[in-house]
């Protein structure tokens, strides 16, 4: 039987059903008729991989915590996002949970992507080690550029999925930037293993046992392999959209978000607690929530029924309106193929009356101005040259610092 009990933080205490509403419920890039279609609808979120809060699990570092409780919930939803990636790229949108019955061997290879072990290579342990890189202690909290950064780090290492991932930096989208990415050269078809003594990546972090490695074969990093024509492409846009407060004229864009199909959701929460967005009905936020602390289980037993039940929401899941989510959020967009990159290149390429764009698409890398093209020209009364900031445009006059500062403001004290 499993256990779980909820953290002393304000997480799910009670559960509502599905609100009749007015409008369709979009979920992941799907529409729903919130009367109409609320089984498929609620089959359809509970087999999305529901990653929360665990206890007991090994102490990470061998020395280190052996429960993530009160500060992983940007971890766990960083998984949760890239586990449904892995879905789409593996067992396709249209693929359904069947509590106690046996999956397919994909669903089960990535659900121990991101068992709570060392050996996993996307585990707690590997996200929570590899944040050390980006200036995170074990046990510090991360924003969404953090955990984009990291997973970004970790994923070259998963030869089976073969992801490119993209985090897009300062609002702006570099299109040149990701089709070198997705073309450059494949891995070659056998896996890499890294060494028993582990794969030593710098500031003392080591990979070793990965779930998808061929043990006949020693470390190394990834070698170049023909060119392909295209990489899967999870691409990661950290935004900033208010102040203190996101700025509503935004909201008819996240909506919109929700319903393309390359859609993998939003993570960024509100404050003190970060959750994992996946769609919206009429003014309503839909989000799962990693703030239950359960028992950690063993998946290598998969033949033991009901092993990965705890991976599942068994309730709706949980709403929030679109004025309490904190400005510092993390679009997530998947797109398996470059038709499927330039279908979401259109979409938001395109001006929309209504909608307030949130980020710029650029074919290359802006050009920073020189000394003599923003002073020079000030000090001889000139006017600057003509080029609107990336600020003015999709920040509501936010100023834009970096990717380490900006996301420094969504942190979970």
């Amino acid at each position: 039987m499993n256990f779980s009990t909820f953290t002393y933080e304000s997480g799910p205490l009670e559960f509502e059903d599905f609100p009749i509403t007015k409008g369709p419920a979009y979920i992941l890039g799907q529409k729903y008729n919130t009367r109409e279609e609320r089984d498929d609808l609620k089959h359809d979120i509970k087999s999305r991989l529901w990653i929360t809060y665990r206890r007991g699990f090994p102490n990470i570092g061998g020395t280190g915590p052996s429960s993530d409780q009160g500060w992983g919930c940007m971890l766990r939803c960083g998984q949760m996002m890239l586990a449904h990636t892995l879905i789409l790229r593996h067992l396709g949108r249209g693929w359904r949970w069947k509590p106690y019955d046996v999956q397919d061997d994909k669903y089960w290879k990535i659900l121990k992507m991101f068992e709570d072990k060392k050996c996993a290579i996307y585990s707690i342990h590997q996200i929570a080690s590899m944040g050390e890189a980006e200036g995170k202690a074990i046990g510090q909290w991360f924003g969404p550029n953090t955990i984009a950064q990291v997973l970004k780090r970790i994923s070259v290492y998963d030869n089976w999925s073969d992801l490119a991932i993209h985090v897009a930096l300062d609002n702006v989208v570099i299109l040149d930037e990701i089709r070198s990415l997705c073309k450059t050269s494949a891995k070659p078809s056998t896996s890499q293993q890294p060494s028993e003594e582990g794969l030593d990546l710098g500031n003392n972090i080591h990979f070793s046992d990965f779930v998808n490695a061929d043990p006949s074969h020693k470390a190394g990093p990834p070698k170049p392999g023909p060119v392909v024509a295209w990489k899967p492409l999870l691409l990661i846009i950290p935004l900033r959209l208010g102040l203190t407060d996101i700025n509503p004229i935004y909201f008819e864009s996240l909506k919109k978000c929700f319903t393309l199909r390359q859609s993998v959701g939003i993570i960024g929460g509100k404050p003190n607690h970060a959750h994992w967005f996946i769609g919206y009905a009429d003014d309503e936020l839909y989000y799962l929530d990693p703030h239950t602390n359960q028992n950690v289980v063993d998946l290598e037993d998969r033949e033991r029924q009901a092993v990965d039940v705890s991976y599942h929401c068994s309730t709706p899941p949980s709403r929030m309106i679109f004025s309490k989510l904190d400005p510092s959020i993390a679009l997530g967009f998947y797109c398996k193929d470059e038709e499927d990159f330039n279908n979401w290149c259109q979409v938001f390429s395109s001006p929309v009356q209504g909608f307030r764009p949130m980020f710029e698409l650029r074919k290359e890398a802006p050009t920073a101005w020189s000394y003599e093209e923003v002073v020079a020209p000030v000090k001889k009364a000139k006017k600057p040259p003509q080029t609107t900031p990336f600020s003015d445009l999709f920040c509501d006059e936010v100023s834009s610092t970096g990717s380490n500062n900006d996301e420094e403001e969504f942190e979970f004290l």
